[in-house]
């Protein structure tokens, strides 16, 4: 009877502590899920966040561009609209040149023209011929100077003081091409030389050792 007593007595107290472990295991399992969860929980936070701030970068970089490109864009308009001006205003020179020309020879042929009809003439209108040819032709040489002279104009370039103090320096390209210049010396510009064309043109040598042409009051 007492073996019987001990053995029940034996077994309760197995049956109490596979109890308690396995109390104590469900509670074990519940802090490591808990840990998990907020383990995972803060990767996510932190994906979250770091999304949120690549986005904003991202943004602001597209932001940026597209300002840059803005900026680009309207720096290449103005410099557009300003060539199709110097073109526009090259092309109604070239215009009023050929035209100028063109009356100039117009001119010519006339005088040529009254020339050789006075010549046809008998002797008596001979001085008549030769006063009318001579008008004529003064007329037509009238004509071709002032052609000259806007051809002259046409190459003239307006500067700012800041760029006709660069263009005037003085380099080896500019003292080697002034060596070339045929024509005369006729004044001084900004501490350049300046030379008279056959065709009454009023020109320095620049740095690169070009032409640049200035009107008549300068």
């Amino acid at each position: 009877m007492k073996k019987i007593f001990l053995l029940c007595l034996s077994m309760m107290l197995s049956m109490g502590a596979f109890a308690q472990e396995t109390s104590a295991g469900e509670q074990r399992a519940k802090i490591e899920k808990a840990k998990k969860e907020r383990v995972a929980k803060e990767k996510k936070a932190k994906a979250k966040k770091e999304a949120e701030v690549a986005k904003e970068k991202k943004e602001a970089t597209a932001k940026k561009e597209a300002a840059k490109a803005k900026a680009t864009k309207e720096k290449t308009d103005a410099r557009a609209k300003i060539a199709d001006k110097k073109a526009k205003e090259t092309k109604e020179a070239a215009d009023k040149l050929k035209a100028d020309k063109a009356k100039a020879d117009k001119a010519k042929a006339t005088a040529k023209a009254k020339a050789a009809k006075a010549k046809e003439n008998s002797a008596s209108a001979t001085g008549t011929a030769k006063s009318a040819a001579g008008k004529a032709k003064a007329t037509g040489n009238k004509a071709e100077a002032t052609a000259n002279k806007t051809e002259a104009k046409s190459k003239v370039k307006k500067k700012t003081p800041a760029e006709i103090k660069e263009d005037v320096k003085e380099t080896p390209a500019s003292r080697a091409a002034e060596k070339k210049v045929a024509d005369k010396a006729t004044g001084m510009y900004n501490g350049k030389k300046v030379y008279t064309g056959p065709r009454g043109g009023r020109y320095y040598i620049n740095k690169n050792g070009n032409k640049t042409y200035i009107s008549d009051d300068k």
